[in-house]
Formats: structure tokens, sequence, C-alpha cells
């Protein structure tokens, strides 16, 4: 069946399809940490019953999507010693250490405190029960440190030499290969996404139940009108309070940070444009140069066989502005470079469009939720609810697209203009590599479609309004089936 294919090529459809699996698990729970950490400590200030019944009710995703992040990490990781062998040998004494440093520090550090966060709200003192929360919103952003420094090394090497049996070792100061030249940008741009992914998720939810909540006002009404019979403006369901708290929150959220991740990508993308420039040539759509100031091409089709794009629908100059911050300064295109080391152009061009229309809608949303809050409608606007629900897996694409922006356009190298990757693979047939694959789909598929399904239910559900827990009770996330044990389980007890 794959007698004919690459292997290379299947490898790394492998690799892409299992990190694009995973890396949504990460992107939600970094951000959802420090939302759980915000409710709780919002709850210790004002002891607002809202607080603390929001913080149950997101405890219990959280949860789920830690628990198929932590899986399907581990799964992926198998393939740097299966699929990719000869990368890890070269590589190893680089990348090696930085993913031990994550396991050591993050893992551990979320680990040990994931079971007082989950279990432990009645067993510990809140303060202590609200460092344990705090701890595990930390550890997932020190995860993500480690992650985006061992990754930006890939894209920006620094601080190795190459022994003489073609490793990359360090060289001096292991600073140099922490902090090389692209990962501050890389991993500020990559957690206020996180951020933002889990504002959209948690303002889609919140909408959904105003969206709900308005159709059974709606129809109650009707009924009364039918029968004749004045009926009283029900009370405000404790649920709906929780929904409307976590609508605004989200949109204050997406109203402040969305500018900003905008600004920042502008500082990354002028970084790549330093250490990369293929790349952004890539993004971009510039086959030829421009000597006179670049156009920014707005829409297109890119055809790489004639090394133009068809049908561009441009603003002159308006890239070098840009990039260069200058109307008429020169951009070099892709004719400098050798065709065998550019990027496939068509997938860096679009994924990046995807990403940055997205990052458009959400400032536009943001943007609207505001006017909606001074204009006292923020719960009261079903056109905006219906938008931030269209939204919620906004965020998800958005850090999938960037995602594919970048590493798409590092090709064809691993280890940026040193290893290629096809020096990186291991020697596999093709059909070993594609029958992994078929059983990679097949079973993520049913395992993390599951889960997916599982956590949309839990969302279904909303907030339910509840008692401060009486002592002995096993924890914040005992009603949603999560039983501890050697192992999580996770048993639906509707």
């Amino acid at each position: 069946m794959f007698a004919d294919v690459d292997a290379v090529l299947l490898a790394r459809i492998q690799f892409a399809f299992t990190v694009s699996f995973h890396f949504i698990f990460p992107a939600f729970s970094i951000g959802l940490a420090s939302y759980l950490a915000v409710l709780e400590g919002l709850w210790l200030k004002t002891r607002e019953q809202v607080y603390l019944d929001l913080f149950r009710f997101w405890v219990k995703i959280f949860a789920v999507t830690f628990a198929m992040g932590v899986v399907s990490g581990i799964v992926m990781s198998y393939q740097f010693g299966t699929n990719w062998a000869v990368f890890s040998d070269r590589a190893g004494p680089i990348i090696g250490p930085l993913m031990a440093y994550e396991v050591m520090t993050a893992f551990f550090l979320e680990a040990g405190f994931l079971g007082v966060m989950l279990f432990g709200m009645n067993r510990v003192g809140p303060r202590l029960h609200f460092m344990a929360t705090l701890m595990v919103a930390l550890g997932t952003f020190i995860s993500a440190f480690w992650i985006l420094s061992a990754n930006s090394w890939m894209h920006t090497p620094t601080g190795f030499e190459i022994n003489e049996v073609g490793q990359f070792v360090p060289a001096g100061s292991w600073l140099d290969i922490i902090f090389n030249p692209s990962f501050p940008y890389r991993l500020v741009h990559t957690v206020i996404g996180a951020y933002l992914t889990t504002a959209l998720a948690v303002g889609g939810v919140g909408a959904w139940h105003l969206l709900r909540h308005r159709r059974a006002q709606a129809r109650a009404k009707a009924a009364e009108a039918a029968a004749d019979v004045p009926g009283e403006d029900p009370a405000l369901p404790p649920s709906i309070a929780g929904a409307r708290k976590m609508f605004s929150m989200a949109m204050w959220m997406a109203a402040l940070v969305a500018p900003l991740q905008i600004v920042v990508g502008d500082l990354h993308g002028l970084n790549t444009l330093e250490y990369q420039p293929a790349k952004v040539m890539a993004m971009e759509g510039h086959y030829d140069s421009h000597p006179e100031g670049a156009p920014l091409i707005l829409f297109g089709l890119p055809n790489p066989d004639e090394r133009r794009v068809d049908y561009a629908v441009e603003i002159p100059k308006l890239s070098s502005l840009i990039l260069k911050h200058d109307l008429d300064a020169p951009l070099d295109g892709l004719d400098t470079i050798d065709q065998a080391l550019q990027p496939p152009v068509p997938i860096v061009f679009w994924s990046f469009r995807i990403m940055v229309g997205l990052g458009m809608a959400m400032l536009t949303l943001g943007a609207w939720s505001l006017w909606a809050r001074m204009r006292r409608r923020l719960f009261d606007s079903p056109a905006l609810h219906r938008a931030a629900l269209a939204m919620a897996p906004a965020g998800f694409v958005a850090v999938l697209a960037g995602w594919v922006t970048t590493e798409v356009g590092r090709q064809p190298f691993t280890v940026y203009n040193l290893m290629t990757t096809a020096q990186s693979a291991s020697p596999l047939d093709a059909p070993a590599v594609g029958a992994s694959l078929v059983a990679f789909v097949v079973v993520y598929f049913v395992v993390f479609g599951f889960g997916a399904w599982y956590i949309l239910k839990l969302m279904a559900k909303g907030v339910q309004a509840q008692e401060p827990a009486p002592d002995g009770d096993e924890g914040p996330i005992r009603s949603a089936g999560i039983i501890p044990g050697p192992a999580m389980q996770i048993a639906d007890k509707d």
C-alpha cells in the first residue's frame, strides 16, 4: 500500500498528525490553569460563590484536558527514537537535556500539586490549595518554556559546536542555547496564543449558555401568551450568573490581549526576517525580489511551477513598511535562495493568512465586546453571543495554523541551515512507517475523539450552583466522574 511512497514524507505526516493532536491540549491547559488560579484567587479575596462554582466547573474540564495532553505527548515523543533516530543521535546532546529539564521541573511540579488541586480542596486549607493551583499553573508555563526553548534552538541554533562524530554538543554557556535568538519571541507569542485560545473557549461556553437561557425565556413567554396567563419574569438561574461571569472575563481577555498578540506577532516576524528570511518570503508570497518596496499580498494563489502568485490582491509597498518600516525599503525574494532550500510556499502562505485572519477576528470580537459593555448590553446582545460562540474554536485553529507556519517554514531543515529533514530520518521502509501512521490515526480519533466529546458534554452541563463542600468530600471534580486511584479513570455517571 505504501511501497511507492517516500518514507520520509510518511514520517513527516505522522509527526505532523500527532503533534497537531497534542498541541491542542497544552494550548488549552496552559491558559486554563492560569484561569483557574485567577478564579480561586478571586474567590479567596471576595468569597463570592460564583467564583468557586466556576472553579469547580472548569477544573473538571482541565483534568480531562491535562490527562489527554500528557498521554498524547508521551506517545509523540517515542517517534524521536523510531522515525527520527538520526536526528536524536546528532542533536541529542542539546535537545535531550532541555527535554529532561522540562520533566524534572515542570512535569514533577505539576504532578506533585495536581492531586492537591483536584482532590484536596476540603482536605487542606484554602491557602494551601490556592498555592497548589498556582504551582500547577506555573508548571504549565515552565513546560512551555523548556519545550519552546528546544524547538527555538532548532530554528536559531546557537551555543554549540559539532564534534568529530557529527553531533551537536554544547560549547560555552547553556544560556546561549536556552535563550537562543528566536526563543523569547516564540515563547511570548505562544503563551499569549494559549491565553487567547482559553479565553475564546470560555467565552464561547458562556455565550452558548446565555443564548440557551434566552431561548428558554422566549419559549416560556410564548407559552404564557398562548395560555393567556400573565407570568412573572423568571429569576435569573444561578447557572446563568456563572455564564455571565465567565463571558465577561473572557471578553476582557480578548479585548486586552488580542491587540498585544498582534504587536508581539509583528516583533516575532521581524526576528524571523533576520534569522530565517526564506520563511518570511514564503509567508509573504515573494517569489521575486523587490528593490524599491515590496507589496503586501493579501490574497492569491501561489503557483510554485510558474513561481508567482496568481490573482494576487495586493497593497503596493506595504510589506516593506511592515517589515522594514520604510515604504521604499528593498526586500529580497525567493529568487535569491537555492530552490532546493526553499520551504513549500503554498502551505506557509495560507497557514500564515489563516492565523492572521483569525487574529483580526479576535481583535474585532474584543472591540465589539467593549462597545457592548460600554452600552451595558454585554449580556443582552444575541449577535455578540453568536459571534463569540462561532469564535470558540478559533484559538485552536489559529495556534495550529501558526505552528504549521513555523515548522513548515523551516523546511527543508530540522536544524536550520545545518541538518535537513531527509538527513534526520531513520532508515525505515515506507510500509513500516505507513502502518504505524494508520494505527495512530485510528487510535487517536477513537481515544481523543471520545475525550473531546466528553469535554464538550461537561461544557454543555453548565455551571452548577453548589454550597461549600462538606468536610470529607473528595474534591471539586468528583461530580465529573473522575475517580482518583492508581490510574485516573474517567467514568460518566450521568
